[in-house]
């Protein structure tokens, strides 16, 4: 019963990944169709706009057109984070992580479509307020996804919470 279990868990899990990137791609498409060539889209006055822009880089435009590396990097942390998230006890205690794992891959993925597909990351999201760096949908993702794993790491769990994650002996459910 434990196997069909995790396999449930484990297609549910590529559903919403699906359904996430598909997501972020279907607001990138409204980007190209809406934004591009054409003047910002003033959100909140001051605040927000909506802003194409083709992003060669990374974060805060950081490595342009150096797509082997984020590829690899891509890949990289993908895998990293799908052997945690198929190691992870069936265990509701686990669950705001094993969500935190799927936005993490839908992210990473929304963006190498991109950059395979384009060359570049479309993004659109621009918070005049502060200055910040237009942003998508997939960044939305990894950042909240990443801030929220950083506060339940603190705050939520222990330590010992994550021994059986890295433990290469044999694996045992948590009850």
């Amino acid at each position: 019963m434990e196997i069909k279990k995790r396999k449930t868990f484990i297609a549910i899990g590529m559903l919403m990944i699906a359904v996430l990137v598909l997501l972020d791609q279907f607001t990138k498409h409204l980007a190209v169709l809406y934004l591009k060539n054409q003047p910002n889209i003033i959100w909140i006055k001051g605040v927000m706009e909506l802003e194409y822009l083709e992003n060669r880089g990374a974060a805060f435009g950081i490595l342009q057109n150096q797509q082997w590396l984020f590829i690899l990097l891509f890949f990289v942390f993908v895998t990293a984070v799908i052997f945690f998230y198929c190691r992870m006890p069936m265990d509701r205690k686990y669950l705001p992580v094993q969500i935190i794992s799927l936005f993490l891959i839908a992210g990473g993925l929304g963006n190498l479509i991109d950059r395979i597909r384009l060359g570049y990351v479309i993004d659109f999201f621009y918070f005049s307020l502060i200055h910040f760096p237009i942003f998508n949908v997939a960044d939305i993702y990894v950042t909240v996804s990443m801030v929220i794993l950083f506060v339940l790491l603190i705050f939520y769990y222990k330590e010992e919470d994550f021994d059986l994650l890295f433990s290469f002996t044999a694996k045992k459910e948590k009850k």
